[in-house]
């Protein structure tokens, strides 16, 4: 069983009462959502919370609440911007193996954070969804996520999709071992039915990955529907990540080309 450790002791969750203010320089927000390479699904590997607060002179669990406060600017920046889709690496399949504490404080400070954000998310228009394998998490955790997908189910605004207990692998065996209990033939398999099967069949592919704190990893993140994604890495670690680099990322993925694989006439 993992120790539970109290958030509230190291630092206030603020929840904004009105938009994110945007700071918007490289195009007109008007103008954003209507340039043809402004990506439709970023995803985000948020990484270097402990590097951060070792670097700081601070425990780990400190990392993970400050990088709680980055996620929430960058989840109504994302809002505001009219990105339709974003999803975030919350707790990875793998994250099992660190120290139970560190386990035990990020399963309650993401328990917090939704339960603290619901109003907020709602406020701001953010349907919340989760993906990965939530049968295995704390039956509180749960019960705070399916809360938070049940009140913000009805927004029309951004999808903010929290990967929690995810990985890529996982999701593929999950997806066809369904398949598999659907008695479908082999010549029936296509990538549609795969797709169909995955946690969240509505989740549009990746058109940007963003990692911080420099690591050159996919890290077994959405490797399905990241098959064409952008890749942009930024040095900085995920406390540190602003509505600047955010803005700084989408810039350089509107600079490239993206072939999926065909020649295309640079003309």
């Amino acid at each position: 069983m993992y120790q539970r450790l109290y958030f509230k002791r190291i630092l206030k969750f603020p929840r904004p009462n009105t938009p994110y203010p945007l700071p918007f320089t490289l195009y007109p927000v008007s103008h954003m959502t209507q340039l043809p390479q402004t990506p439709r699904h970023i995803a985000i590997i948020m990484d270097g919370n402990g590097r951060w607060a070792t670097e700081q002179g601070k425990n780990r669990l400190e990392g993970h609440a400050k990088g709680y406060e980055t996620l929430q600017e960058i989840v109504f920046a994302a809002g505001e911007i009219g990105i339709p889709y974003l999803t975030v690496y919350a707790f990875s399949a793998e994250n099992w193996r660190r120290p139970n504490d560190e386990v035990g404080g990020l399963m309650e400070l993401i328990e917090h954070a939704m339960l603290e954000q619901i109003r907020s998310l709602k406020e701001h228009n953010v349907r919340t969804k989760v993906i990965g394998r939530l049968n295995e998490l704390p039956e509180s955790l749960r019960d705070a996520l399916v809360q938070g997908m049940e009140e913000t189910k009805d927004c029309t605004g951004l999808t903010f999709t929290l990967a929690i207990n995810y990985g890529g692998r996982t999701e593929i065996v999950d997806a066809i071992k369904s398949i598999i209990g659907q008695n479908v033939t082999v010549d029936q398999v296509s990538e549609e039915t795969i797709n169909n099967n995955l946690y969240d069949p509505e989740l549009p592919e990746t058109d940007l990955m963003i990692r911080t704190a420099g690591e050159m990893r996919w890290s077994n993140f959405l490797i399905w529907q990241s098959a064409y994604a952008e890749l942009v890495v930024t040095q900085k670690p995920w406390p540190d990540f602003t509505m600047d680099d955010l803005k700084a990322a989408i810039g350089q993925f509107q600079g490239r080309t993206r072939k999926f694989g065909a020649v295309v006439d640079p003309n």
